[in-house]
């Protein structure tokens, strides 16, 4: 079943059933896109029709935010997407595909990221990794990228023959990104966009103790540590709710 909020699609799955739909992503012999809707990114998308359309051709949108699931009243679930990112890499750790970690935009970023994941999933193949073209939104929503850069990535990204790709640019930019460049990736089984995932990984941000994050406090944690953030932090604190209340046509449930 699905759920909409504020006009975008998202998939009411378990943890556990949403690794099992993954499962089957890679069994098969076609293309799918992860994304992992929060707050902040459905209160872009209210603004940016582009991006709601591209979230909406998901093959699987995962709620990533507390808030979306206190204002469903628990009925979905939220799963944090590094999280997430990291229930897939345990899965393929069994099998035999490979990965391909893009973004970030900092090389070492990147790298400690890829020797972090070896760390924790010792037989996962991590084809190769590169910290992506400059990537940026125009004040339509057009997303402009480095051509020269990307035609060298996209051509990186096949050489490696990689199943699954990770994409970091930052929510907005990655999904783009994806929906604009997949079928140039003929090999890629999954492309999914992880946000701030790499920093997390590789150790370059601390995450929230998990209390706070069990109780959806997370913003708080990151207000503190990067009170630059306050704008993204209010737009997913205090628009999206606002937007959710207001807009309430847009919030139904779809079987």
């Amino acid at each position: 079943m699905f759920k909409y909020f504020l006009g975008v699609r998202l998939d009411d799955l378990t943890r556990h059933m949403a690794s099992k739909k993954v499962i089957s992503f890679l069994d098969e012999n076609f293309q799918y896109k992860i994304y992992t809707p929060n707050p902040e990114m459905l209160v872009k998308a209210h603004s940016d029709k582009d991006f709601k359309e591209i979230l909406n051709k998901a093959d699987l949108n995962i709620c990533d935010g507390k808030g979306i699931s206190i204002c469903s009243l628990g009925t979905i679930q939220s799963i944090q997407g590094v999280d997430f990112m990291l229930d897939i890499c345990k899965l393929i750790e069994k099998r035999n595909e490979k990965v391909f970690l893009l973004g970030s935009g900092d090389l070492k970023v990147v790298k400690r990221t890829a020797l972090n994941l070896i760390k924790v999933f010792p037989n996962l193949t991590i084809s190769d990794f590169h910290e992506g073209p400059q990537v940026s939104e125009k004040e339509d929503g057009n997303l402009e990228v480095e051509e020269v850069v990307n035609s060298l990535v996209l051509e990186r990204i096949n050489r490696s023959q990689a199943d699954v790709l990770f994409v970091a640019f930052g929510h907005g930019k990655q999904e783009k990104w994806i929906d604009r460049y997949l079928k140039d990736l003929p090999n890629i089984k999954i492309a999914m966009g992880v946000g701030g995932a790499f920093n997390f990984i590789s150790g370059e941000v601390e995450r929230a103790p998990e209390i706070m994050r069990s109780f959806g406090l997370e913003w708080l944690w990151r207000l503190k540590k990067d009170p630059k953030r306050w704008k993204r932090i209010y737009n997913a604190v205090i628009v999206f709710p606002y937007l959710y209340i207001t807009q309430f046509n847009d919030n139904y449930d779809k079987n």
